[in-house]
């Protein structure tokens, strides 16, 4: 009998239904946390349950080392949705390094027997891609450098200038996380039975668009690439138009 995944050490549920028709497991972006999506969240319709996961070292399990390697947490997170059972009708969305930790959860848990209808892979090239930057081992007036550049409004980036004690808290996740995304390293592999589509910006300084077709080599399903207009972090001002068409996929699936 299929199961409903619920909140847990690792994934915290963003929207809830009485009957879930779709499960919807989000990854967040280096260093942020689960409720990142939370406002996406809320635009789905009726039958789509939203969880995300919840990566040590920020809001709840601040307190916990974070994690440097992105295999450890496709490990981790697997773990988790498999000890919940099978699970209908499940897919997975994750936004730059939330991407390729969806990409290695969905190889994971294909592994296992749980199928995956769709794997949205938002604002990251594929992971055969090398990244050269080693931004981890710089100082952390580089690293808020950085995330001013990628950020959609850089003000709230810059209170980690002015304000050292929230720095002290932030930075150490942030840290971990870009030197999880600047050691990655792809094993190859079976491409994954999901679906896969890549959504991409035509602004994002981490990628061209036409990088997100590469992804196409990951799945033996279909593929399809969706472009938006914006930066980066475009999800944040095309929310709406985001879960529209995020939620058109589900509803199909």
């Amino acid at each position: 009998m299929a199961g409903t995944l619920a909140n847990s050490e690792w994934l915290r549920t963003l929207r809830s239904e009485a009957t879930a028709r779709h499960h919807l497991l989000c990854f967040p972006p280096g260093g942020g946390p689960a409720t990142a999506y939370r406002e996406l969240a809320q635009r789905f319709g009726a039958g789509v349950v939203v969880l995300s996961a919840q990566y040590p070292g920020r809001q709840d399990r601040l307190a916990e080392t974070p994690i440097t390697d992105i295999g450890e947490l496709a490990d981790r997170i697997a773990e988790e949705v498999l000890a919940q059972g099978r699970i209908d009708q499940l897919s997975l969305f994750g936004h730059s390094m939330g991407a390729t930790v969806a990409f290695e959860t969905a190889r994971r848990l294909e592994r296992c027997g749980q199928q995956i209808a769709t794997l949205f892979v938002s604002g990251r090239p594929a992971p055969t891609f090398l990244e050269l930057q080693r931004l981890h081992l710089a100082s952390d007036d580089e690293l808020i450098r950085d995330l001013e550049r990628l950020a959609a409004d850089p003000a709230p980036v810059e209170l980690l200038r002015n304000e050292p004690s929230l720095a002290e808290l932030v930075l150490p996740a942030v840290r971990a996380d870009y030197q999880a995304v600047e050691t990655y390293r792809y094993q190859p592999g079976d491409p994954l039975r999901a679906d896969i589509v890549a959504l991409v910006s035509t602004e994002d300084p981490t990628m061209r668009p036409e990088q997100a077709d590469e992804w196409r080599e990951h799945t033996g399903g279909a593929f399809e690439r969706a472009t938006f207009s914006g930066g980066h972090f475009y999800l944040d001002e095309r929310v709406a138009e985001v879960a529209d068409f995020v939620g058109r996929h589900l509803r199909c699936a």
